[in-house]
């Protein structure tokens, strides 16, 4: 498998579980790419849902995934401080077109005072029994919950207090 190189520009494709597209992001440029991880860093970049409305976000942003954790992360850099949002998910694969994950609806809002809220709890029941999650995905799934509060709560990985900003300084680098 060929990942992506640093400042290669790529697309983000996010899916549900009965494998529909759910939503795509159109440019982020890898700053760190492995069989691992790959940390990338957008502003003002194109997303389209799976209805084809668009939309264009609002700051800078780091997106942190990993191949071996159920969870995606993004900081966002605001005027009042970095607000995480927090997609527990498969891990992500590269396939040349793009970095891909299954969304699994359940999502953490991190504040800049680390405080932090679990959402989507009543869509990923809905889903869970619609699209027939399998009993080993809803335990893995809530394991990555317990797994990514303690991330928070101890500031480990993408939470980290120097983490966004050291990536944020190298995706400048690219602009």
């Amino acid at each position: 498998m060929v990942l992506p190189k640093e400042g290669d520009i790529i697309q983000i494709h996010s899916y549900k579980h009965n494998g529909c597209i759910h939503r795509v992001w159109e440019e982020t440029t890898v700053l760190k790419g492995s069989q691992n991880c790959i940390i990338g860093g957008n502003d003002r970049t194109t997303v389209t849902e799976a209805d084809g409305r668009t939309w264009i976000t609002r700051e800078p942003a780091i997106c942190y995934f990993h191949a071996r954790h159920w969870f995606n992360v993004i900081g966002m850099i605001r005027g009042d401080g970095i607000y995480y949002y927090c997609n527990i998910s498969s891990p992500f694969v590269w396939d040349n077109e793009a970095l891909k994950y299954i969304d699994y609806d359940l999502d953490i809002k991190v504040f800049p005072d680390m405080t932090y809220t679990l959402l989507d709890e009543d869509e990923y029941e809905r889903h869970k029994k619609s699209m027939k999650y399998p009993q080993v995905i809803d335990r893995i799934l809530k394991n990555n919950v317990n797994k990514l509060i303690y991330w928070i709560r101890g500031r480990k990985g993408p939470f980290s207090p120097e983490f966004i900003d050291q990536w944020y300084e190298r995706y400048l680098t690219y602009l």
